[in-house]
């Protein structure tokens, strides 16, 4: 984004990609199915090469002509059917993106990162990826 919007000739409205980002990730802990966000490698290089601190962990965002495109790295919970929350992550985070900012989503793009697999260990969870 940023995307500057004049209504009317009050004035300019800008809606930057951290407030799309913060959208986008109520969004995803909101649908059944995806146990967390996950930061690639980029956020990863981000945060312990180049020091800059992640505000938004497995999201990215980026402005195209045609709209805005969504990146979302995610960990899914063991046993859910991976495309079928996949396709509900794109469908709720476009519609809820478009709902409250009026720009046009071009693409969500959905990476699923791996699986959090529940298991008993002395009495208490732990996620397989350890």
């Amino acid at each position: 984004m940023p995307e500057n919007i004049n209504v009317d000739g009050f004035g300019s409205i800008t809606i930057t990609d951290d407030v799309v980002a913060a959208c986008v990730r109520e969004a995803v802990l909101r649908t059944q199915g995806v146990h967390e966000l996950s930061g690639g490698f980029q956020d990863t290089l981000s945060q312990n090469i180049l020091g800059k601190e992640l505000k938004f962990k497995g999201i990215k965002v980026a402005d195209d002509e045609d709209g805005v495109v969504i990146d979302i790295q995610i960990i899914v919970d063991y046993g859910v059917k991976i495309p079928e929350v996949a396709w509900n992550l794109q469908r709720r985070v476009k519609n809820e993106l478009e709902e409250m900012t009026d720009a046009a989503v071009k693409a969500v793009n959905v990476i699923v990162q791996g699986v959090h697999l529940p298991a008993e260990k002395d009495g208490e969870q732990f996620d397989a990826r350890q």
